[in-house]
């Protein structure tokens, strides 16, 4: 089947008797709720996400309210990040149980924007994972060198898997890129569901939005959601610029 079609059914939420977890993750860059929040909404409905890895969420006046409005929206609570992380933030469901939660903002190089990361720890089921979400640099060395921080971070987590999403800012042969995938799982290459390209949203050539995941988690499918059931291609149009990423992923108790 091409790329683009949907040859089987996204995996959905669950947990298993062994208390292995089955989870739905999404990426999704809204560039500061800037364009159409209910269509947004809508599409963040109807991938029915156990966590929401946001990139470009409010920075800057009542911050905090427009973060809690979108989880509310979307039946989620805000789990982390917004403006003390530079923008990535992290939603989730109430399937998650919360251990902590870290702000990081990385350092800053004159001329760029402020840039960092938001991760936690929870549980789903018998299942311990860490998470980040970021939204690395427009130039090339630093994209590189946040990559690389990105990758620390989450060893600091120490926890037995480790879910990252990003937007990259550079495709899959960008080194940025190449390093994240040569320690991580990118999901999509693993195993892809849907199409890939992610950029820009009317006219998607480049993949610059991934989900990764550390080599324990079992990836059931990744892809952006285009012919999902109650995702429309007004919704996806209208809501950002960007196209989101949905993976359902596996996490062995």
């Amino acid at each position: 089947m091409a790329t683009g079609e949907l040859d089987v059914d996204l995996p959905e939420s669950r947990t298993e008797a062994d208390g292995s977890a089955v989870v739905r993750v999404l990426s999704y860059n809204i560039r500061s709720l800037r364009d159409d929040e209910e269509a947004l909404a809508r599409v963040i409905r109807a991938c029915a996400p156990d966590l929401v890895f946001v990139q470009e969420a409010p920075r800057f006046f009542r911050w905090r309210k427009h973060a809690a409005r979108l989880a509310a929206k979307t039946d989620l609570v805000v789990l982390g990040g917004g403006a003390t992380a530079a923008g990535p933030l992290l939603l989730c469901s109430l399937r998650a149980f919360v251990e902590r939660t870290e702000d990081v903002l990385l350092p800053l190089t004159p001329g760029q924007h402020r840039r960092g990361f938001a991760t936690a720890v929870v549980r789903f089921g018998g299942a311990r994972v860490g998470v980040v979400s970021a939204h690395l640099s427009l130039a090339r060395d630093e994209r590189r060198a946040q990559a690389g921080l990105l990758l620390a971070k989450l060893r600091e987590l120490d926890v037995p898997y480790a879910i990252a999403a990003a937007d990259v800012n550079e495709g899959p042969e960008g080194p940025a890129f190449g390093l994240l995938g040569a320690e991580l799982q990118d999901c999509w290459t693993v195993r892809p569901w849907g199409s890939g390209p992610t950029f820009p949203a009317a006219r998607p050539d480049r993949r610059i939005d991934a989900v990764f995941a550390s080599p324990a988690v079992e990836v059931l499918g990744c892809g952006v959601p285009t012919a999902l059931p109650g995702v429309s291609s007004a919704d996806l149009l209208s809501a950002t610029d960007h196209l989101p990423v949905l993976a359902a992923l596996r996490l062995p108790a």
